[in-house]
Parts: C-alpha cells; structure tokens; sequence
C-alpha cells in the first residue's frame, strides 16, 4: 500500500503560482501512475493532470494546459504539481492519487490517495 501525502497549498494572488508535493512512502512510486485532481466545495472531484509510470504520457484538462505541469522524481519518491498563472476558479482542494502503470482520467481507477492540500487563489 502506497501512502501519499500532499504539500504546498495556501493562499495566493490571482497570477500567482504555487508548487505542490506529492511525497509517497510504504512503495516506490517507480511503477505507479500519478494523477492530482481537485474539488471545490459544493462540486465534484475533477481530473486535473496525471502522469504515466515512466513519465512517457502526460495528460491536462483543458482549462489547466499550459498554466500547470506535473513531474516526478523517482529518487525522491515525489511528484509535483508547478501551477502558474492561478485563477480564482483553481481554487479548490488538491489531491494525488495512484494507480499502476497507465494514466486515467477517472477518479474511480486510482487505488490510494492523500489527504489533500488546499489551495486558494484570491482575485
């Protein structure tokens, strides 16, 4: 069993940026798949960026390309979430999740996640 911890939400300016962490620990991550999702309160968790097991497939929602970028770290067991140019509407809890090998857009097909980190972009 994987166990995920996220880091680096807070509040920011609308524009800014901020990075979130993704720490595992009880497995290495070398052969999982990573994805981060988010929720706002009153609205359903949503797909945001994941990233494949060796790193060859990245996949964002639209309204997240070009602002966010997802990577990871093999040695540090870690994954990341680099998020420029905030918007209010990013504002939401931010959640990693895992699932071998291949990427998925569906919340349902990752089989262990985080706490959560909140992040609040202010306008």
């Amino acid at each position: 069993q994987v166990q995920l911890v996220e880091s680096g939400g807070g509040l920011v300016q609308a524009g800014g940026s901020l990075r979130l962490s993704c720490a595992a620990s009880g497995r290495t991550l070398r052969t999982y798949a990573v994805g981060w999702f988010r929720q706002a309160p009153g609205k359903e968790r949503e797909f945001v960026t994941t990233i494949s097991w060796n790193a060859d497939s990245i996949l964002y929602i639209d309204s997240v390309r070009g602002r966010f970028t997802i990577s990871r770290d093999p040695a540090e067991n870690m994954v990341y979430l680099q998020m420029n140019s905030l918007k209010p509407e990013d504002t939401a809890t931010y959640y990693c999740a895992v699932r071998l090998f291949r990427v998925s857009t569906v919340w349902a097909d990752f089989t262990s996640w985080g706490q959560g980190t909140q992040v609040t972009v202010s306008s």
